[in-house]
């Protein structure tokens, strides 16, 4: 009998460092095919100062699609500046809430590209929430490469497909 409870207590502790391990966020990722992974991004809060004022009308002339480079989940210095200005409609309206959809190229196995999708669009979200916007607010969904916005078998095709869609 005292054999079988130390056995439940084994699994029960082993189901719970691996669901630790698993729920682990890697700042930084490696580029599996070779390249090199660009350094952390760095973000600047929004203040609360520069809140008032912000209306769909505002956020209608920013960019909504964020571009990754190839097997990359790093977040570009130029977009930065367009998911503060999200973020600040975002804080001041936290009613409203967003859709990140992340995309890949096709090329890796099916299983991968959703994964990076997943990486891509939680690169996205920690973003906004760095600038203020509440995790309820924002929703992550990972198509991988089913729904290229190009299709081809080249460069200039996967480049633009290797993105993260910013939707309310």
């Amino acid at each position: 009998m005292r054999a079988m409870n130390i056995g439940k207590a084994a699994a029960l502790a082993l189901t719970v460092v691996w669901a630790a391990g698993c729920s682990t966020t890697n700042t930084t990722d490696t580029d599996t095919m070779g390249g090199d992974t660009a350094p952390a991004t760095t973000t600047q809060a929004v203040s609360d100062s520069s809140m008032s004022g912000t209306s769909m009308a505002d956020v209608k002339n920013l960019a909504t699609v964020f571009y990754f480079d190839f097997d990359q989940t790093q977040v570009k210095p130029e977009a930065v500046a367009a998911l503060r200005g999200h973020a600040k409609y975002l804080v001041a309206n936290p009613s409203a809430s967003v859709v990140l959809e992340g995309h890949a190229d096709e090329r890796g196995t099916r299983e991968y590209n959703m994964a990076l999708g997943e990486r891509r669009a939680q690169a996205i979200a920690r973003v906004l929430t760095v600038n203020g916007v509440s995790s309820s607010q924002i929703e992550l969904v990972s198509f991988g490469e089913e729904k290229p916005v190009v299709m081809g078998h080249n460069e200039s095709s996967w480049a633009q497909n290797r993105r993260v869609e910013l939707k309310y």
